[in-house]
């Protein structure tokens, strides 16, 4: 099998966003056979079912950039209790106009760190409601709901700390596992 192409969606913006160094720190942790690319979701317009007969550019090519990826990958901030705008934003625009969802049927998997007790955990269990109706498979277990520290992560994605980087391989290997299993049917 050629290398597995993850999209890779994180819901933060921030240039220091604990988000971005999570799936840093998955990227360097997965085997090679794995190539993560993150997809650009800052420069979308607002989603406006005005433009489905005529996607503007940027539209098409994040719909292209979904469409073309073997397997998903959601690391998300939590904003409000709730999934950013800027993510369900991508999200509406990627799975429209009707009938051209880009992310039917993909493998999936949703993760998340907050400085919060619970890291993401009510924004993770909104985006899965969004991702199972867009028919994406998003793997269930484990869930991963990070609480960050400082000097948790380093900007590159190194993890500093021995727990959460073993619990982050867990899941990598079984993300990757599951990934290629739904791949091979």
């Amino acid at each position: 099998m050629s290398k597995i192409r993850v999209a890779v969606l994180v819901g933060s913006l921030r240039k220091a966003s604990f988000n971005r160094h999570l799936a840093r720190a998955v990227e360097r942790l997965a085997s090679d056979d794995f190539v993560f690319e993150h997809i650009r979701i800052d420069n979308l317009p607002l989603y406006n079912q005005d433009f489905d007969a005529d996607y503007p550019a940027e539209c098409k090519r994040l719909k292209d950039e979904i469409a073309s990826a073997d397997a998903l990958l959601f690391v998300t901030a939590e904003y409000n209790r709730s999934i950013p705008g800027v993510l369900k934003n991508a999200i509406d625009i990627a799975s429209r106009p009707w009938g051209t969802n880009s992310f039917k049927g993909k493998p999936g998997a949703v993760i998340g760190v907050s400085v919060g007790a619970t890291g993401t955990a009510l924004a993770q269990q909104h985006l899965r409601n969004v991702l199972s109706y867009l028919d994406v498979l998003v793997e269930g277990q484990p869930e991963v709901f990070i609480q960050n520290k400082e000097g948790l992560f380093s900007e590159d994605g190194t993890i500093n700390n021995e727990g959460t980087e073993k619990f982050l391989q867990g899941f990598v290997d079984r993300y990757s596992d599951w990934v290629k299993h739904l791949l091979s049917r």
